[in-house]
């Protein structure tokens, strides 16, 4: 029996999915998640054989976890079921250790055949993911700079990042963290320093170019 998580912060669409798997002999679903702190919580304590996880999560979002979940070093290997199909999102995903990358308008066949490849090691991606990445190698390639300054992030830059994209305040963000706002204020500047931008409009600007956040 083949074990599996579901991290997406869609209730909806966890429960698709979920009916979708108990269809299917020899799947079990044992356990959900909304967020991305909780998948990794979650694969830590059950160590299913798959995760099938969102990208644009509240708290972590999938890329950080793809990472925290690789870093566990159990047997769980990481599906990507998204809405984004940007081919620098998909990049960043395998990168971060991710087996499969899936878009959410796939066909159920899709996703099954992705489990299987991922139980033999291999790595599979949606048709249209494929075409994607095709479709744009060339500027993937010269797309480097963007990768480096994504990896010279923390993970918790990257959190941060993320909420002040969703337009969340600095107590708002402290409170959701559990840090105070003074730590939150230290990684905005640290950011824009990184970035190389002086004020809000010019960090989130800078985001979007270097596919730093997701935006719905």
């Amino acid at each position: 029996m083949k074990t599996v998580v579901i991290a997406d912060d869609h209730q909806l669409v966890r429960e698709g999915i979920r009916a979708l798997l108990d269809k299917q002999p020899g799947i079990e679903v044992v356990g959900e998640a909304a967020d991305g702190v909780a998948a990794v919580a979650l694969v830590k304590k059950l160590a299913p054989d798959f995760v099938i996880m969102d990208l644009a999560m509240p708290k972590q979002d999938g890329l950080q976890a793809t990472r925290q979940v690789r870093k566990l070093g159990g047997p769980t290997e990481v599906i990507i079921l998204s809405m984004h199909a940007r081919p620098a999102f998909v990049q960043q995903a395998l990168r971060r250790g991710a087996r499969a990358y899936l878009l959410k308008s796939a066909i159920s066949e899709e996703l099954m055949a992705a489990l299987a490849a991922a139980e033999q090691g291999e790595t599979y991606l949606s048709q249209a993911v494929s075409e994607g990445l095709q479709d744009n190698w060339l500027s993937l390639q010269d797309d480097t700079g963007s990768l480096a300054l994504g990896e010279s992030l923390t993970e918790r830059e990257r959190q941060v990042l993320q909420l002040i994209a969703e337009g969340h305040t600095n107590n708002e963000i402290a409170a959701l963290l559990t840090v105070t706002a003074k730590t939150v204020s230290k990684h905005r500047t640290s950011l824009m320093a990184k970035l190389d931008v002086h004020d809000l409009p010019g960090l989130m600007r800078a985001a979007i170019k270097h596919n730093l956040i997701f935006v719905s």
